[in-house]
């Protein structure tokens, strides 16, 4: 019977560079390799393959031979597999789930450093397809909008430590993505900084709620282009004013200058608007024409 040796088999892969795999490159991979990884000897390196068989069957005698496995992410909207050469890191595996997807809001936030607190809730964004905008403001609307719940992605799981939370944003074009290198070594794509204060600012549900937020404006004041932050946001050009939140956090903080909140401070601020959703016995904060949680 024909066999494969798993000392070729872990030579090709460590040749590859690919620690994580999807299923279809890695079938051709199989492919690719099948005739160098054959063997006829029996010796303890190898392990047998039956004759005529499929790559799929190989895939299978790979995960339970060799230091390939298989990595389950059953996410409730469309479960995610990929294959792991060895021991790969939590970040890149998350990362692997999609491409262009990117690590965002209180994950972010811990990949800056500006919060002291290692989560347990990590948050990847797939980007939806581009739609229409959005529809125009009435105060009411805000109104019955913010005393109801934020909508929150149900697309949980579990994971190792952690708990993933993949969240399918608004086509942005991956505004204000960048490259990082966390500290396991998993290259990964993250919001910028700007982007970042951008997005706690819009979902502190997110983000660890409000005071965390709030502490991250603090720690970001010195590192922050004003500029760029008011450019993002009229790109993105949300509906509701939240640059009405962006410059609250921005002077609470105490710690920007002039300079970088002028522009901010520019856009019209047209109607009342909430730091965010279900507050009770709000407070009123006039410049900004924002309510705020008592005693913020």
């Amino acid at each position: 019977m024909a066999a494969f040796s798993r000392k070729r088999i872990k030579a090709s892969f460590d040749e590859s560079g690919i620690r994580i795999w999807s299923r279809q490159p890695l079938l051709q991979f199989i492919q690719e390799q099948w005739e160098h990884w054959s063997q006829d000897d029996a010796s303890p390196d190898c392990f047998p393959i039956p004759p005529m068989a499929t790559t799929t069957q190989a895939l299978n005698l790979l995960v339970k031979h060799t230091q390939l496995k298989s990595v389950s992410l059953p996410f409730p909207y469309r479960s995610v597999t990929r294959f792991v050469w060895g021991d790969v890191p939590t970040y890149a595996i998350i990362q692997a789930v999609d491409a262009q997807g990117y690590f965002t809001h209180y994950t972010a936030m811990h990949l800056h450093g500006l919060t002291d607190q290692i989560p347990k809730a990590i948050y990847f964004n797939v980007e939806q397809p581009a739609t229409g905008g959005g529809g125009s403001l009435t105060q009411g609307g805000i109104d019955r909008a913010f005393k109801g719940k934020c909508r929150v992605t149900n697309n949980v799981i579990k994971f190792r430590d952690v708990t993933i939370h993949k969240v399918n944003g608004q086509n942005t074009g991956r505004l204000g993505v960048e490259s990082l290198r966390t500290a396991d070594g998993s290259a990964v794509a993250v919001t910028n900084l700007e982007r970042t204060l951008i997005d706690i600012a819009v979902r502190p549900i997110y983000s660890g709620g409000v005071a965390e937020v709030a502490n991250a404006y603090k720690a970001a004041a010195e590192k922050v282009s004003g500029n760029r932050l008011t450019t993002y946001l009229k790109s993105l050009n949300y509906t509701y004013p939240y640059h009405q939140v962006i410059g609250y956090y921005m002077e609470r903080a105490g710690t920007y200058s002039e300079s970088q909140i002028k522009k901010i401070r520019a856009i019209p601020r047209e109607f009342d608007f909430y730091l965010t959703y279900q507050i009770k016995n709000p407070s009123y904060n006039e410049e900004w024409r924002l309510f705020t949680p008592q005693g913020f």
